[in-house]
């Protein structure tokens, strides 16, 4: 038996080239952000999912993880890459006049009985006040930026986040946040389908696992959204964008 050293051909996709010139590359993804019609969309930067010692990873000791924990890709993610990346996105949106949104899972009641289904099978609870329900520090919104309460993983099913969108004349939205395999994804996916331009910054999310990772920023990548580093949208925002 003979093994080829040739790289494997990319199976083929019968939509990707519609979707590049109908969805992703088309001028008016640039043209939102030139018009300043494009904001970004922070998912779940919170103390119940992405703070060890709290709501999903209260098994975890509060602090740094260890390396032989399986949570470890996850954090070290988090801390060396996904965070200061946000914060440099932030920076940018905001220096530019562009609104920064931030989404958080956060129950309007005590008891989280208003929950989604799903939130309420997995336990997922964060009631107003509680350390759960808290952005990341790092991260957290400043002025009167604009915070959309959820109880289930997809934003635009749960809240009236597209009316207040339209209501604000956005058109385009830069994603990021976590997990990007469930809420990031599915935000995408909703705004997308909605009309939306959505650009997903790869580096700036994250989720448990690699593969997980890998996996979804492909299946997204030239389907629902431009998938851009945080590198990328600043250079792109600097271009296009007048401070």
């Amino acid at each position: 038996m003979t093994h080829s050293n040739a790289p494997l051909k990319e199976s083929f996709d019968p939509l990707r080239a519609s979707y590049r010139e109908t969805v992703t590359e088309i001028p008016a993804v640039v043209e939102s952000l030139e018009k300043r019609h494009t904001a970004l969309l922070v998912v779940d930067l919170q103390y119940l999912d992405a703070a060890p010692g709290y709501g999903v990873f209260s098994h975890l000791s509060k602090g740094k993880v260890s390396k032989d924990t399986p949570e470890f890709y996850y954090f070290d993610q988090l801390e060396r890459i996904v965070l200061p990346n946000v914060q440099r996105l932030q920076t940018a949106f905001r220096a530019n006049n562009l609104e920064v949104i931030h989404t958080r899972i956060q129950s309007l009641t005590k008891d989280g009985r208003d929950r989604g289904p799903q939130h309420k099978r997995l336990g997922l609870h964060a009631p107003a006040g509680s350390k759960e329900a808290e952005f990341l520090p790092a991260i957290a919104p400043r002025g009167d930026e604009i915070i959309i309460n959820k109880t289930a993983s997809g934003v635009f099913n749960a809240t009236n986040l597209s009316y207040i969108l339209h209501n604000l004349g956005i058109t385009g939205l830069f994603v990021a946040g976590v997990y990007t395999n469930e809420c990031v994804s599915t935000a995408i996916r909703d705004a997308c389908d909605l009309g939306f331009f959505t650009t997903l910054i790869e580096d700036a999310c994250t989720t448990v696992t690699p593969e997980l990772q890998k996996a979804t920023l492909r299946a997204l990548k030239d389907r629902y959204a431009r998938v851009l580093s945080t590198d990328e949208a600043i250079a792109e925002i600097n271009q296009v964008v007048a401070a």
